[in-house]
């Protein structure tokens, strides 16, 4: 069978980027009815290339041929939705009003909503319902998958493989690209470089190919320092200077130094946990949570340990957010109770982006005190060489946030994150616009990291990867708690966060956490509940005093303490103080432990 002719191909391509190029020799060819993946760090270009394919900018050198009358539609990264509408903007392109309007629906949206004030899930779903509406032969996707919960993801992994047109797609997230690719294009060290299998083949393809340069540039060096004692050593050399020995010898020390010059940088993460926490981190009893006729979250119970990796998921808007807020004591619910263990010392890393201005630079940004360092994990450090850490040129330090792409920006957050000591990490979709290098390693990061964890993300690989347990909201309020990642959750739970069918209740799901509805069998009667020894039952009681009153003493001792004065005035009582609180430390420790094991045998009797 004759292969078919490409949609698009590039030839010896060649893009200038400032002194160097950005490409250099670039070879690609798209065929018609395909789906494959451009991968590549931040920064190598993906972005540029793909508007290089659609002919938005033209090559410095080189030929890009395209089949007559191909039609093009791009998912940028940042989409921006325009029109009154929806169904205005969707239908602002080549595509039919009814056409658009189904597609709309398809992904979930009201064609007739107003397009302004949309969340980041809503701006991208309608910006993929647009592309699919206008009936391309080559979809090019940007990051299509952030900001999209789970369930957006799986629709648009089923359009695109039941879909009859070529597809490009840039993405982070390997569960999406192992299921949606047949091929993958790596973009790097300015070239192109083509496997004909999907995703799932690229990890152990890449890493021949980097031990393959790897030895070929051991090779040249060999030779260089063979090359380099001959030439300086023979007299014959010395006398005439040969010319071209002499040019050869300086064409390998160039080759050499712009090998070189493309390995990737490796991006350095660390993270100080801080002061140890208590075993327990947080507790929830029963608690409940509205906003007007809106159930968010019905009666839920759970406790999270130190060392634990838990994991949020569910649709957007299902209250992952507001669960979070509540597990941090930074909203009230409207019902149970809330017990934060001690010493919790939390960093939040919002996926709004809310601590970055546009306007403000990377510095800024950096230094929000001033002053040209910053405290990184306990020591002071100057601002340029932490941000080498993570990748940013010196140049890039006094420009404007905007200049910065998403990866860029994401990494900046994490910057400033990992620079405070935090025995708990609250990352709210951490992945997003990230390479896979630097997914890596923050996974790395997060599997050795001591403190607890919280992740909401909606990048099933990672959850997978990371995750002890995971915490899963239908956004009709049932709440769900499994063991393991995603791929755990799913298998114990299925159906639990499709939407309801015509008819149905609210929550039929006898799994979830104070879910209701939906008839079911009568239960079989229970056994009378074993209860506690009223020895234990008292020690419990005093257990709970002594939870609700020690954290008080030791904020006073503290506040004696934090008097810069008592040790010269008084260096006894400087010395009770000191004592006294590591005391109160130690007692709060143990009656966290003692309650724990008695709460714990409590919730075993009772069966």
């Amino acid at each position: 069978m004759a292969a078919r002719p490409p949609l698009v191909a590039l030839k010896d391509i060649r893009l200038q980027d400032g002194p160097r190029p950005l490409f250099e020799g670039v070879d690609m060819a798209i065929e018609p009815r395909t789906r494959a993946a451009l991968v590549g760090r931040n920064g190598a270009g993906k972005s540029t290339l793909m508007k290089l394919v659609m002919g938005r900018i033209e090559p410095d050198a080189g030929e890009r041929s395209v089949q007559s009358g191909t039609r093009f539609a791009w998912v940028p990264q940042e989409p921006e939705i325009t029109g009154e509408t929806l169904l205005d903007y969707a239908a602002s392109g080549p595509a039919e009003r009814w056409t658009a309007e189904a597609w709309l629906a398809t992904f979930g949206l009201d064609p007739a909503k107003p397009a302004v004030n949309l969340s980041g899930g809503e701006i991208r779903r309608a910006a993929l319902a647009k592309a699919f509406a206008e009936e391309p032969d080559l979809l090019l996707l940007d990051e299509p998958t952030n900001h999209l919960d789970i369930l957006a993801i799986e629709r648009l992994e089923e359009e695109l493989l039941s879909a009859r047109f070529a597809v490009l797609v840039v993405s982070h997230d390997r569960a999406f690209l192992n299921r949606v690719t047949q091929s993958v294009h790596w973009l790097e060290g300015r070239r192109v470089r083509t496997l004909n299998k999907g995703f799932a083949a690229f990890d152990d393809w890449a890493g021949k190919v980097m031990e393959e340069e790897a030895e070929s540039l051991r090779r040249l060096s060999k030779a260089i320092e063979r090359e380099t004692e001959t030439f300086y050593s023979s007299i014959t050399a010395r006398r005439s200077r040969n010319e071209g020995r002499a040019a050869r010898l300086q064409a390998m020390r160039a080759e050499r130094a712009e090998r070189v010059r493309d390995q990737t940088r490796e991006l350095t993460l660390a993270v100080d946990s801080g002061a140890t926490t208590g075993k327990l981190v947080a507790e929830l009893k029963g608690v409940a949570k509205s906003f007007g006729e809106r159930t968010v979250l019905k009666p839920f119970t759970t406790r999270v340990m130190r060392g634990d990796r838990l994991t949020i998921v569910g649709p957007n808007g299902a209250g992952k957010t507001t669960l979070v807020k509540i597990l941090l004591g930074e909203l009230a619910p409207d019902a149970g109770a809330v017990r934060l263990g001690a010493n919790l010392d939390p960093v939040y890393l919002d996926q709004s982006r809310a601590g970055l201005k546009s306007d403000m630079t990377l510095w800024d940004a950096l230094t929000p005190g001033g002053g040209d360092s910053i405290m990184v994990r306990g020591r002071s450090m100057h601002v340029a060489a932490y941000a080498k850490d993570f990748l940013f040129q010196e140049a890039q330090l006094r420009q404007p946030i905007s200049t910065l792409s998403g990866g860029e920006r994401n990494r900046l957050l994490l910057a400033r994150a990992l620079a405070k000591p935090a025995n708990m990490l609250v990352l709210d979709e951490p992945t997003n616009d990230l390479d896979m290098d630097t997914l890596d390693k923050l996974e790395e990061l997060l599997e050795g990291y001591d403190g607890t964890l919280i992740l909401v993300s909606h990048d099933r690989d990672f959850v997978d990867r990371l995750a002890t347990s995971t915490i899963a909201l239908n956004g009709r309020g049932d709440i769900v708690e499994t063991p393991g990642g995603w791929t755990d959750f799913v298998r114990q739970n299925p159906g639990f966060l499709s939407p309801p069918q015509q008819g149905e209740r609210e929550s039929s799901n006898p799994k979830a956490y104070g879910g209701g509805g939906g008839a079911s069998a009568p239960a079989p009667p229970k056994k009378p509940a074993a209860k506690l020894s009223y020895k234990d039952a008292r020690r419990l009681e005093e257990l709970e005093g002594l939870l609700a009153s020690l954290p008080d003493q030791i904020a006073g001792h503290d506040a004696a303490l934090a008097d810069p004065d008592l040790y010269s005035r008084d260096p006894a009582a400087f010395d009770r103080a000191m004592k006294a609180a590591e005391k109160a430390r130690a007692d709060l420790a143990a009656a966290e432990e003692e309650w724990l094991e008695l709460e714990e045998k409590k919730a075993a009797l009772a069966g």
